[in-house]
């Protein structure tokens, strides 16, 4: 009787056996699968995309990979989703330039979700238009330098800074002790070329008069109803509205949205996370 039970549970054991030895391979060998059968692939090709720009603007690599993709020939238009403070300059710059070689070839639409402030607005500026949800706060055209004075910390606990340095203004902006007045005006003048730089692109981007920038500009935080009465949007509305709107430009019979693969979304997540934990608040050109 017991050979029987053997015989008959034999098959099983050698599964469980399969299963023990290989347990390693089938796990990767499932998580291939779900990365590949799991990434909302669209039998129908898509025909309008969106990109979000969400949190610190450190680093432009994940969107201009999105851009990328946008320039495909099946995509007819682009969605921005913005709900950013902004960041640093050259990200930002890098973003902004990157839409305006897009509008180009198609359609483009910037929706702020609920913050385009600084360097997410500095991105959104060549955009055929800018809806704003009614609750949004926009604009905040400026640059900020900051840097930490820790010379008394390092006084308490004993510590002296000692380095050597070729160049009059290559300490500008050191942390270790007060800035020096020429330190203080070298600093001045990369902040007021930046800013010029950013209201030249605003007001060339949108049609405002440069000569009027204190209006739009100087760094004022609008809601969404002053910021279209100075020109930095067009309309206000709803993610849903601005969706329409882009399907309508884009001339599309159909509206088929790219979805975004779960895999790439989860990563994309976990990369601006590690960046955001990493980046350092207290010092830098940022375009807040």
């Amino acid at each position: 009787m017991s050979e029987l039970i053997k015989t008959i549970l034999s098959p099983f054991g050698a599964i469980l056996d399969f299963i023990q030895k290989y347990f390693k391979s089938l796990l990767f060998l499932l998580i291939i699968f779900l990365i590949f059968f799991s990434s909302d692939k669209a039998l129908i090709e898509p025909n309008l995309m969106q990109i979000d720009i969400k949190g610190v603007i450190e680093d432009e690599s994940l969107f201009l990979e999105k851009i990328k993709e946008a320039e495909n020939k099946s995509i007819k238009g682009v969605l921005l989703v913005v709900n950013s403070p902004g960041g640093a300059v050259s990200p930002s710059v890098e973003m902004s330039l990157a839409i305006k070689r897009l509008k180009k070839e198609k359609p483009v639409i910037a929706y702020a979700a609920g913050t385009m402030a600084s360097g997410s607005y500095y991105a959104s500026i060549w955009a055929d238009k800018i809806i704003a949800n009614p609750g949004a706060t926009i604009g905040s055209i400026g640059v900020l330098f900051q840097g930490a004075n820790v010379k008394e910390l390092m006084d308490k606990i004993g510590i002296k800074e000692q380095s050597i340095t070729a160049g009059k203004y290559k300490q500008a902006g050191t942390p270790t002790r007060e800035w020096k007045p020429y330190e203080k005006e070298e600093i001045e003048r990369l902040i007021k070329d930046t800013y010029d730089m950013f209201v030249g692109d605003v007001a060339k981007a949108r049609g405002l008069d440069i000569n009027k920038s204190s209006q739009f500009a100087d760094a004022h935080i609008f809601s969404a109803k002053r910021a279209k009465k100075v020109g930095l949007i067009d309309e206000t509305g709803t993610l849903y509205s601005a969706k329409k709107e882009l399907e309508k430009i884009s001339k599309v019979k159909k509206a088929i949205w790219k979805k975004e693969d779960r895999f790439d979304k989860f990563m994309e997540k976990f990369a601006k996370e590690a960046m955001f934990g990493l980046y350092n608040h207290l010092n830098g050109l940022k375009a807040y």
